[in-house]
């Protein structure tokens, strides 16, 4: 533990202060309220504003946004959006700052929040925010907003207020927000191939006015309304769309028909990706030393050894016309990724890459060395 990490944990600790101020009905409605009101600070301003502009409002409407959103104390602004923004490029990689697949559940919870690395924010990093002075100031004095939310709830209901109204309800936002990078990537279901461990899951939808439709977000970033279907409830999009019709925001974004239908093809990255994923899930060393094993006395070994060596890098097609045997099939391939990955129009292409990193592997242990 640091300095920084303090603040976090006498946010928890105080809690334990209503044993001695009591809970009162105003004090659990003030709590409620602004847990509602603070998650949509979060999820309109932090995440689908400052994070994945998907919508536009004014300079001030944007100002009054990241406030709203730093009562919640997560930190600063710019802070919050470069560390999503940084999620989303290594989505479940070892460069993740929260993957549960990477750093295990907790980690991803709540123990990256307490480390020293991810304090810091590098304002390169969100160039389109930075440029706003007042965004900067206000990221610099990332706990005065929620200081002052603190104090108001003090003089409207006493320390009750304070305890249950503004530290409890600080406490539940935490980890409504954090379980968005935990829970969602570990429960609920994939409907969408994203080459990550994204996941809907409809309860934490309701409990983060709309930020469960996980799965959604990942695989169409730029759509404001992230419950894609009729029935996904997403309050933070409905009240985006009543504050359009009052023009304090506009050009809000929206997932094509061929998203929503789960018919667009896989971009290029996604697609390696996910076929990188589905070649490692069969054992390249094992499939290799059978290989070796059963070519050892074929009177072609000489010559496919060579075609190995000689093309690393398209073995695929240099060995296309060779039997070998145990390197599965493109059926057998298809029918793993049928079993890992939602449907997908780009599942042949998946499968036909992952062979080519198969047969990549077998190929590179062909053209090594036997063994002594």
């Amino acid at each position: 533990m640091y300095p920084d990490s303090i603040p976090f944990l006498l946010t928890h600790a105080v809690c334990l202060a209503a044993l001695w101020t009591g809970v009162t009905l105003e004090a659990l409605v003030l709590c409620v309220a602004l847990y509602v009101i603070r998650m949509f600070g979060v999820t309109a301003g932090y995440h689908r504003y400052f994070s994945h502009r998907t919508f536009r409002t004014s300079r001030v409407g944007q100002f009054l946004l990241a406030f709203l959103a730093q009562t919640s104390a997560q930190r600063g602004v710019l802070w919050w959006a470069a560390k999503h923004r940084h999620h989303h490029r290594y989505s479940d990689t070892e460069l993740d700052i929260h993957s549960p697949a990477q750093s295990g559940f907790w980690y991803a919870h709540v123990g990256w929040i307490l480390a020293r690395r991810n304090d810091t924010v590098d304002y390169a990093d969100v160039p389109d925010l930075a440029r706003y002075p007042e965004l900067v100031w206000l990221d610099r004095l990332q706990y005065l907003p929620a200081a002052l939310l603190g104090v108001a709830c003090w003089l409207y209901a006493g320390w009750v207020g304070l305890v249950v109204g503004f530290f409890w309800s600080t406490v539940l936002l935490y980890h409504g927000t954090f379980m968005i990078n935990s829970l969602a990537h570990v429960h609920g279901n994939q409907r969408y191939v994203t080459g990550d461990d994204s996941r809907n899951n409809w309860w934490l939808a309701i409990l983060t006015l709309g930020e469960g439709w996980h799965n959604n977000h990942h695989a169409y970033q730029r759509s404001t309304r992230q419950g894609f279907r009729w029935y996904e409830v997403d309050p933070t999009y409905y009240a985006l769309r009543a504050m359009s019709w009052l023009r304090l925001v506009w050009d809000l974004g929206e997932p094509p028909a061929d998203v929503i239908r789960n018919e667009r093809p896989l971009g290029r990255a996604v697609l390696e990706k996910v076929a990188r994923q589905l070649a490692e899930s069969f054992p390249a060393e094992r499939i290799g030393a059978q290989v070796r094993e059963a070519l050892a006395t074929h009177p072609r070994l000489d010559e496919i050894r060579r075609r190995a060596a000689e093309a690393r890098a398209n073995a695929a097609a240099a060995l296309a016309d060779v039997h070998l045997p145990h390197v599965p099939t493109f059926d057998e391939i298809r029918a793993r990724a049928e079993l890992m990955f939602a449907q997908t129009p780009s599942r042949d292409e998946i499968v036909a890459r992952a062979r080519e990193l198969i047969l990549e592997a077998v190929s590179a242990q062909l053209a090594s060395p036997e063994p002594a």
